[in-house]
């Protein structure tokens, strides 16, 4: 949902209202052409923060720490730890941070789960309808004329002869 919303953030031009590293990259270019222009090291800061947050949430010590389990041996699907057992501390974990939804009952929070399931999945469509247009200009009607055409290889990561990060 997050890749959804950034899409039509950075397909606007909205950036930040003071100046910073993202002013060396065009603005009315496509969001997959200004992700090429992004420096390698963006790049490797941005993969990196995702890798470590997808280790963490695999991670079968850190879970076992909170009394779950992986959720392909029987713990909950969707369950994101804490970050408790790091060193340094946060202050707010990534599920709830504020606790709203600690007086949920167990009713509201199975509905909103299967609506958040739906709100991803939905903005997963949503983003490859992007991505389909921004191709093949004419290829998801409601979007022509809306989508900047982008003319690199949105795929490139999975080719077989692409190197690094590109």
């Amino acid at each position: 949902m997050a890749g959804f919303v950034g899409y039509i953030v950075h397909a606007n031009g909205i950036r930040f209202p003071y100046a910073g590293p993202w002013d060396s990259i065009p603005a009315d270019i496509s969001p997959q052409a200004q992700w090429d222009a992004l420096p390698e090291a963006g790049k490797w800061q941005i993969i990196l923060t995702i890798g470590f947050f997808e280790f963490w949430r695999e991670n079968a010590y850190v879970l076992s720490s909170e009394g779950q389990s992986h959720y392909m041996r029987g713990g909950k699907p969707g369950y994101f730890p804490t970050f408790d057992q790091l060193p340094h501390p946060v202050p707010f974990n990534l599920f709830d941070p504020f606790g709203f939804t600690k007086s949920a009952s167990a009713e509201k929070k199975a509905k909103s789960l299967i609506a958040e399931v739906n709100n991803g999945r939905l903005a997963m469509i949503g983003l490859m309808g992007f991505l389909a247009e921004s191709k093949v200009p004419g290829s998801v009607p409601a979007l022509s004329g809306i989508v900047k055409s982008y003319d690199g290889n949105v795929m490139a990561p999975f080719d077989a002869n692409f190197h690094i990060i590109g």
